[in-house]
């Protein structure tokens, strides 16, 4: 009887000291899609609509002159296309850069002599708004051996949020991308 009643009394407790990484992910998915939604929907006029897609059409020709050159010399890169979950944990594992994309500034973070080489690079509102990010690994046993850290941390990252992330092997020069965890 003591026992069962320690159990259910701390039942609840016990789940969320247990899965407390999974509901904070929720929350915090939750959270930023709807305060994104709702600011997309009650503050942008056709103008500022205008304004955003221009800006995202220069950062995706910007990303993809970049990752052509980066394939040719086979530079790895990681590039996270940042959609409506906000990274704000990721960004802190990096240097904030807010600069406008162009595939001369992507082609140069992701140089192997640069400082901010190894980790991710985060697009934020169709600017690089980060660099030399770390991104979580995927704990999928089913990814493939022969796939890298850098794989591994692209479907990692797509696990986690929403965002879509451009992969360019180094040893292969392949460019991939992760959405959905796959």
């Amino acid at each position: 009887y003591f026992l069962l009643r320690t159990v259910f009394d701390n039942g609840l407790l016990v789940l969320v000291v247990i899965f407390q990484p999974e509901i904070r992910r929720a929350l915090e998915q939750a959270g930023h899609s709807r305060i994104g939604m709702m600011k997309s929907i009650f503050n942008m006029n056709e103008e500022e609509n205008e304004q955003n897609i221009k800006r995202w059409q220069k950062a995706i020709s910007a990303v993809c002159g970049a990752v052509e050159a980066l394939q040719r010399q086979k530079m790895g890169a990681l590039i996270v296309f940042e959609r409506n979950t906000k990274l704000g944990e990721i960004v802190n594992t990096g240097t904030v850069v807010d600069a406008d994309p162009t595939p001369e500034l992507i082609g140069n973070v992701f140089f192997n002599k640069a400082p901010l080489h190894d980790g991710a690079m985060i697009i934020r509102d169709g600017r690089v708004y980060a660099a030399g990010c770390i991104l979580p690994l995927s704990d999928n046993l089913q990814i493939s051996r022969e796939l890298g850290t850098r794989h591994r941390a692209a479907v990692g990252m797509s696990e986690n949020s929403d965002a879509l992330v451009v992969i360019v092997s180094e040893e292969t020069g392949t460019v991939s991308m992760a959405s959905g965890g796959n």
